[in-house]
């Protein structure tokens, strides 16, 4: 009976297994696939806004925000109009490294109007919320995301830098659907345990079909204040995986002990010390940056 009973279970676990398997593998058919587009937004371009670029890497702790932050800058002192909008719902850390507080203003068209300061236009949940946490599920985010992006008066800028959320999920999703992302600036750090995770960061946005603009190694070494050694904490891995994602080092990034007391002080270090190490390795990145979106913009 017991035997008899087993079979009849492993027969049926088995068709449902291959019912389930055919489902997942077909194809949807045209009304599933106008369905689904219904679904989605649009992706438009923002009013009065040249282009967009993403910095992102898939794994935390990597310095995504002090990237974002500091190439935000630097492309201002470049002499081109930027906005600087903090994607990080969870965790907002660009109104304390930007030294904005305030609420934003709305328009007449009740657009949020984005906070200035260093010559960046700043916006961020951040500056939208109390001092405790948010806590959400996708479809709330996927619409904050959608609000910070359309319901504000962004223009007119050349540049958007959108810094974005450790993960591979409605972040990176809400953006690549609702509006043309120009490029991607990929930021890790050079051991395994983050390249790793920056691969599928990068494959993400390979099959949402954006580009990469390239790898930022940050926190990739010291240099010895006395004697200007370069010291490397381990085996560097970064040259293997850019071979493997066909992109190039926008610049190695050095730890510099400043980083830290400018990030807490609101100040960011490329305008704290413009002459250093770090403020060097910020403007080497903003050059390419420029140089891909010139490119892009002439094919």
């Amino acid at each position: 009976m017991l035997s008899s009973l087993s079979q009849v279970l492993q027969q049926s676990s088995k068709q449902c297994v291959s019912i389930a398997t055919r489902t997942l593998a077909s194809k949807p058919d045209q009304r599933q696939a106008e369905l689904m587009a219904r679904s989605l937004p649009k992706r438009m371009p923002l009013p009065g806004v040249q282009h967009i670029v993403v910095v992102s890497s898939g794994k935390g702790g990597v310095g995504k925000t002090t990237t974002a932050v500091n190439l935000a800058v630097t492309l201002a002192r470049h002499g081109k109009t930027v906005g600087l909008l903090d994607g990080d719902i969870f965790g907002p850390s660009v109104p304390r490294m930007m030294n904005v507080s305030e609420a934003p203003l709305v328009d007449e068209q009740n657009k949020m109007v984005p906070l200035l300061n260093y010559g960046v236009k700043c916006l961020s949940m951040g500056l939208l919320v109390d001092t405790g946490p948010v806590v959400w599920r996708g479809p709330l985010v996927m619409s904050a995301i959608q609000r910070l992006l359309k319901g504000a008066a962004w223009g007119p800028l050349d540049i958007l830098v959108v810094d974005t959320p450790p993960g591979t999920g409605d972040v990176h999703l809400s953006l690549s659907q609702n509006v043309p992302i120009d490029g991607v600036v990929l930021v890790s750090s050079p051991q395994a345990a983050a390249l790793d995770i920056t691969k599928k960061g990068a494959q993400m946005y390979r099959t949402l079909q954006v580009p990469l603009i390239g790898l930022v190694e940050n926190m990739s070494h010291v240099v010895c204040d006395k004697c200007s050694h370069q010291i490397e904490f381990a085996e560097n891995l970064i040259d293997q995986y850019v071979r493997e994602l066909q992109v190039e080092v926008l610049a190695r990034v050095p730890i510099e002990k400043d980083v830290m007391r400018c990030s807490d002080a609101g100040t960011p270090v490329c305008l704290k010390f413009p002459d250093s190490l770090l403020a060097k390795a910020y403007d080497t990145i903003a050059q390419k940056v420029i140089e891909f979106l010139a490119i892009k913009q002439q094919t």
